[in-house]
C-alpha cells in the first residue's frame, strides 16, 4: 500500500474536498453514538487476523472498536479524503493500524487486499454510489464484505411533545440542502436505499440490521453534546430561519437554547430516536 494525499477539490455530492473538516462533528458524533456502532461491529463476526477496510475512517474512533476485533494479528486501515480526518485519525489509530489520506474512487490499495470494508455515512457523499461500491469490492478477497452504515433512515424524534414543529424543522432541513447544494430531493432520500446499492453492485447474501438509537433525560454529557452542538447548533441555527415562519423559528430556538426555560434537552419528557442501518454484502 502507498500513501496518496489528494489535491483540494471537489469530489463528492457536497462537494467535499481534501480541505473540509467536519472532524468536531464526527467526534461528537462517535462519543454520542459509540454503544451502538459497537454493538454493530461486534455483530459482524470478524475473526482475528483479518484485514480490515475503514472507507471513510472519519477522525478514527472505529479503527480502535474494529482493531479490538482482528486482533494482534489483524490490520485495520482507515481511509478519508480529509486533511483534517486522517490528522486526528493518526493520533488515536491503534497500533498496527495505518490511516491514509486518498480519494474513495481512487484508493492507494491493492486489488483483493481485504476481508471487510466498513464504510459508514460516506458512501451517501458520492457522485456515483453504484460506481463507488464496485470499486470497494475490487479491494475485497474472495468472500470478502462490504458493511454499508447509514444513519437517519427513518426520521429522527426530536420533540416527543410537538410533531408539527418536529416535522417542519425536518423540511426546513431538507429545503435548506437542496438550496445549498442544489440537489433533487431524490439525492436526499437516496442514501434510504443502502441495501439497493449493494445489489446493484453486485454484491450477495445481503442482510439488514437497523439498531435504534434511544435516549432520554436525563442525559449523558456526550448525548447532551452531540444534540446541542451538532444538531441544534450545527445543522439547524440560522441556516433555518428563511424556512420557518417567525413564529415558529422563535420556538425552536427556544427549544435549542440551554439558557431558556423551555430548553429540550432538559425537559423531563426528552425522548430522542435516532435510526442506524447496517446493510452487508458478499463478493
Amino acid at each position: 500500500m502507498r500513501e496518496s494525499v489528494m489535491p483540494n477539490r471537489a469530489a463528492g455530492l457536497l462537494d467535499d474536498t481534501a480541505a473540509r473538516d467536519y472532524s468536531h462533528k464526527l467526534r461528537l458524533f462517535s462519543a454520542f453514538a459509540e454503544p451502538e456502532l459497537r454493538h454493530a461491529v461486534a455483530g459482524l463476526g470478524i475473526e482475528p487476523g483479518m484485514r480490515v477496510l475503514d472507507a471513510g475512517c472519519g477522525t478514527g474512533e472505529a479503527l480502535e472498536w474494529l482493531a479490538v476485533e482482528v486482533g494482534a494479528q489483524g490490520l485495520v486501515v482507515g481511509l478519508d479524503l480529509a486533511g483534517a480526518h486522517v490528522t486526528a485519525a493518526r493520533a488515536r489509530m491503534p497500533a498496527g493500524a495505518a490511516v491514509l489520506q486518498a480519494d474513495l474512487i481512487r484508493p492507494p490499495l491493492a486489488a483483493g487486499s481485504f476481508d471487510l470494508i466498513w464504510a459508514v455515512n460516506t458512501v451517501n457523499h458520492l457522485r456515483d454510489p453504484t460506481a463507488g461500491l464496485k470499486l470497494l469490492a475490487s479491494l475485497l478477497r474472495d468472500g470478502g464484505r462490504i458493511a454499508l452504515g447509514q444513519s437517519s433512515l427513518l426520521p429522527d424524534m426530536y420533540f416527543a411533545w410537538d410533531a408539527r414543529l418536529e416535522r417542519l424543522t425536518h423540511e426546513a432541513v431538507h429545503r435548506y440542502y437542496r438550496e445549498r447544494y442544489g440537489l433533487e430531493e431524490h439525492a436526499l432520500t437516496g442514501v434510504r436505499s443502502i441495501v439497493g446499492l449493494l445489489r446493484r453492485a453486485q454484491l450477495r447474501d445481503v442482510v439488514a440490521r437497523t439498531y435504534l438509537i434511544e435516549r432520554i433525560a436525563p442525559l449523558r454529557p456526550a448525548d447532551e453534546a452531540y444534540l446541542l452542538e451538532a444538531i441544534f447548533r450545527g445543522t439547524w441555527g440560522e441556516r433555518l430561519r428563511p424556512y420557518l415562519s417567525s413564529d415558529d423559528y422563535d420556538q425552536l430556538t427556544h427549544l435549542c437554547d440551554p439558557q431558556h426555560r423551555h430548553y429540550a434537552l432538559r425537559r423531563p419528557e426528552f425522548h430522542f430516536l435516532q435510526s442506524f442501518t447496517l446493510a452487508v454484502g458478499s463478493i
